[in-house]
């Protein structure tokens, strides 16, 4: 991740469109959708879920994509992060979003101290406009779902993600990975996991789903002991839990409008 620079804070108030929920673009055509590029202060993530909290809709990073500091600053705890209502470029949108929720910020606003929470709450929710809710499908490109939300992983199990990092250049056949679980660790805050092609920069906030098709977590950080080149996932179950006891408001993952379709593209045999 590029590190983001310094931005003075500034007054946002997020919008609140009047209306009934969104009829979500066909998953073929929907120009916003799980997958696509984020740059926050030229730092380039990829979104993960779609998110609702009443009629509004959000598209989700990793809290780290607005970090201000090195690529080894991890403890949300102690990082610092971009302000919320800082602008966020959203590929396939046509005005910028707005940054709404940083786990990372309100750990630190409410003096959090669990080094696993610390550790591994890894989301941001960025609010879009309006004016592009009609671009928006929640499914995950090449697999369809989620389904549900996951109660976890166990070691063997299949889990699917997608990447979108901007250094695979453009290489799509790339971008969809299949892999295994090898494990939880972080007393279930984290999933770490092997998949083809590895999870590479760029590819941060990533959306993963398990056997099921269910959305299990977001791709956070890479493992160099005692597991190298595996990927830790953030539980998504916990950090949505903890938004919404913590948020400023309660938000709701969207369920893919198409069907599951898991797949063994990439597959690494197990042991």
């Amino acid at each position: 991740m590029v590190a983001a620079g310094l931005l003075a804070a500034v007054a946002f108030v997020p919008s609140t469109p009047v209306g009934s929920a969104p009829t979500w673009a066909p998953a073929a055509t929907a120009a916003v959708h799980p997958g696509v590029q984020t740059l926050t202060a030229g730092a380039q993530c990829t979104a993960n879920f779609v998110f609702t909290s009443g009629t509004r809709v959000f598209i989700g990073q990793a809290a780290h994509c607005s970090g201000t500091g090195g690529s080894t600053e991890t403890d949300g705890c102690l990082s610092g992060s971009l302000p919320l209502g800082t602008e966020v470029t959203v590929t396939g949108a046509s005005k910028p979003g707005h940054l709404v929720y940083n786990s990372w910020l309100t750990m630190q606003s409410l003096g959090e101290t669990d080094p696993d929470t610390c550790a591994y709450n890894d989301l941001a929710l960025v609010e879009l406009d309006p004016a592009d809710y009609g671009k928006v499908n929640p499914s995950i490109p090449s697999y369809g779902g989620p389904v549900g939300i996951s109660a976890g992983t166990a070691v063997g199990d299949t889990v699917y993600s997608y990447g979108n990092s901007e250094l695979r250049g453009g290489v799509s056949v790339l971008s969809p990975k299949t892999g295994i679980s090898i494990g939880d660790a972080g007393n279930g805050w984290t999933h770490q996991v092997y998949t083809v092609s590895p999870g590479i920069p760029g590819d941060s906030g990533s959306a993963f789903l398990d056997k099921s098709g269910k959305a299990l977590g977001v791709l956070s950080t890479l493992s160099i002991a005692p597991t190298p080149l595996s990927n830790n996932v953030s539980d998504l179950s916990r950090m949505l839990a903890y938004e919404n006891a913590h948020g400023p408001f309660a938000a709701q993952l969207v369920l893919g409008t198409e069907a599951f379709k898991p797949s063994l593209v990439g597959l690494i045999p197990f042991g």
